[in-house]
């Protein structure tokens, strides 16, 4: 039997874990309230993993398995530099003054948690590019929470009925759309043209076919597969997207906020950080049956409807940042 005191010391160190936990959880919150941010770094580890650029690859089974492997750490640190979490001395970080430890899975519950992490508090992290979906939360470790089964290194994962115990902070959220990965593979097979000098062919292509959905940096670096990847979207000279595609009647927004507010105007998906949007336009007739009109260039235009003839697309407004 437990004495009094010894009772309401262990009730003291339970509420004290827990308020730790949820210190943990407010910081989280209050820097990243709608989870953007931490899904944004999800996006840029996955791209970093595959490097398009070089390789031209778009899909998590194209990496080695080493490379798989490695992709827990980088997770681990990208989420560190984009927080500026303070360095842990036993686990990853300190955050709101608590050691915790990151552990990343792209098999959902597969978290591998080492004997060390044992009374500490995991930030659970889970993204997958073929469902766009991510989460991530906390859990503090306690032995009889874990399976029994131990690798070399003595990890273990947390058992499937122990998950009830996790606090989500974001739970089945919206991955930002690995958009190769899941374009109709006609078109992307029309996309990656072959040849190490078609890069600016292959941008042109993409935003020639590809519109009203969110293009990140990521996709035109592989499309590119050039340093200069994004000197093919811009203004300049007349083979670059920007320009030879508004002969076609498309326009090409970016992130800056009047680029922004011209998609939100249109009623199309607006641009994020590090993403951009292609519309091909009509000048507004009688009967274009729509509430979403943008003034550009002192005329309303709409999205083009298969009925409008060709068109030169007007000049967007310059760049403004938001």
């Amino acid at each position: 039997m437990h004495s009094p005191d010894q009772l309401a010391a262990a009730n003291i160190t339970a509420a004290a874990q827990h308020e730790e936990l949820q210190a943990v959880k407010r910081y989280l919150l209050s820097r990243d309230p709608d989870g953007r941010r931490f899904a944004r770094v999800l996006r840029e580890t996955f791209d970093q993993l595959l490097n398009g650029e070089v390789t031209g690859r778009y899909a998590w089974t194209q990496l080695r398995q080493t490379e798989k492997t490695h992709a827990g750490s980088m997770v681990e640190i990208n989420l560190h530099r984009e927080f500026e979490f303070r360095d842990g001395t036993r686990m990853d970080y300190q955050i709101a003054d608590v050691e915790v430890d990151c552990k990343y899975s792209q098999r959902f519950g597969q978290w591998m948690i080492p004997p060390e992490a044992t009374g500490h508090i995991c930030l659970l992290v889970w993204g997958d590019d073929d469902t766009s979906r991510w989460s991530a939360g906390l859990l503090r470790i306690r032995r009889d929470l874990l399976n029994g089964g131990e690798n070399r290194d003595l990890k273990t994962t947390i058992r499937a009925d122990a998950r009830s115990h996790i606090t989500w902070l974001w739970r089945d959220a919206e991955l930002p759309e690995n958009l190769l990965l899941h374009l109709d593979p006609e078109i992307r097979q029309s996309i990656l043209i072959p040849g190490s000098r078609k890069g600016q062919q292959r941008v042109n292509q993409l935003f020639r076919l590809v519109h009203a959905r969110r293009i990140g940096r990521g996709v035109v670096r592989t499309v590119g597969q050039q340093h200069d990847y994004m000197a093919r979207v811009r203004e300049g000279d007349p083979g670059r997207a920007r320009p030879k595609l508004r002969k076609e009647g498309i326009i090409i927004l970016g992130d800056y906020k009047s680029h922004r507010d011209v998609a939100a105007s249109l009623g199309g998906p607006v641009p994020e950080k590090g993403e951009f949007v292609a519309f091909k336009v009509a000048r507004r007739r009688p009967y274009h049956q729509t509430s979403h009109i943008a003034e550009l260039e002192g005329e309303d235009w709409v999205i083009a409807t298969p009925a409008d003839p060709p068109q030169e697309a007007p000049r967007l407004p310059e760049a403004q940042s938001a």
